[in-house]
């Protein structure tokens, strides 16, 4: 078994987006290295309204998926196809946008608003693909507990334990780590897989490094990683997936190979051709 080291410890940098929903990006692909087929990581975290309640009104993406994973509070989330939901504590929203979707976001007030939101590049084979999006409840997350931890399954696998409710494009694995003082917990990827780590709560120990404060953490080479507690419990956001290594055209929230396939999609946003589907498939 090989360790992985930190490859680049990133604190990220405070921004706004939407219609004003302030974050703090804590990966963008320009700015970091080792994320493919990982795009962009917000993270957000606020008991005061005026941070986000003005949301992400109607916008459109193609090319990617999202996962909205919310801790704490509470987002209303509909698109121009009439579907509409709710993600609470607890839950979380994955939309592959594939050819295309206009959708909106908009947190609610709430005591605090806590999560994230991931983007994951398509491959080009199915960059065009039918739309799909999961709403998933906390029940839907396998939980796997082991000496000091708890370990949800947002996506992929944890000790054999799997995901099964994702959609079937690029597979990642994606755990929620809980874990008490003085806990390790060990890993398991596949060599040829990019991985990074964020500490949500408490600091923790990973290749001899002290790390703590919402950093994004990208490894190194290895097939293994050993996070470790320290004295007080910690939450530990882990994502792992083998790149793609294809060209990326990023315009926004569209991300596709060439920018000609850029400047046709915003042109379909022109002239009213963009959604090339009359339903999402929901799994």
């Amino acid at each position: 078994m090989k360790e992985r080291k930190i490859l680049q410890a990133y604190p990220g940098k405070a921004t706004t987006d939407g219609a004003g929903v302030h974050m703090r990006r804590l990966h963008w692909r320009p700015d970091t290295f080792n994320m493919d087929p990982f795009l962009l990581l917000d993270m957000f975290d606020s008991t005061n309204p005026e941070d986000y309640i003005k949301g992400f009104p109607l916008h459109p993406h193609r090319g990617i998926e999202t996962l909205t994973y919310l801790i704490e509070g509470e987002i209303l989330h509909k698109d121009s196809l009439g579907n509409i939901g709710t993600i609470r504590s607890g839950q979380y929203q994955w939309m592959a946008a594939g050819s295309g979707i206009l959708h909106e976001e908009m947190p609610q007030i709430s005591p605090r608003m806590l999560g994230f939101q991931l983007w994951i590049n398509l491959a080009k084979a199915e960059k065009m693909a039918t739309p799909i999006y999961l709403d998933m409840k906390s029940e839907d997350l396998p939980l796997v507990i082991t000496d000091g931890a708890q370990i949800r399954v947002i996506a992929g696998a944890y000790d054999g334990i799997k995901q099964t409710k994702s959609p079937h494009h690029h597979p990642v694995t994606i755990l929620d780590i809980n874990m008490e003082p003085n806990k390790t917990v060990t890993i398991h990827v596949q060599e040829d897989e990019n991985a990074f780590l964020v500490p949500l709560v408490g600091q923790v120990t990973v290749a001899e490094s002290l790390i703590e404060g919402k950093i994004g953490i990208t490894l190194g080479d290895g097939d293994q990683i050993s996070i470790h507690s320290n004295n007080a419990p910690v939450r530990v956001m882990f994502f792992a997936g083998k790149p793609l290594k294809e060209p990326i055209a990023w315009g926004g929230p569209i991300v596709m190979n060439t920018q000609e396939e850029l400047d046709t999609a915003w042109e379909e946003l022109r002239n009213g051709t963009f959604i090339k589907q009359n339903h999402l498939v929901e799994l």
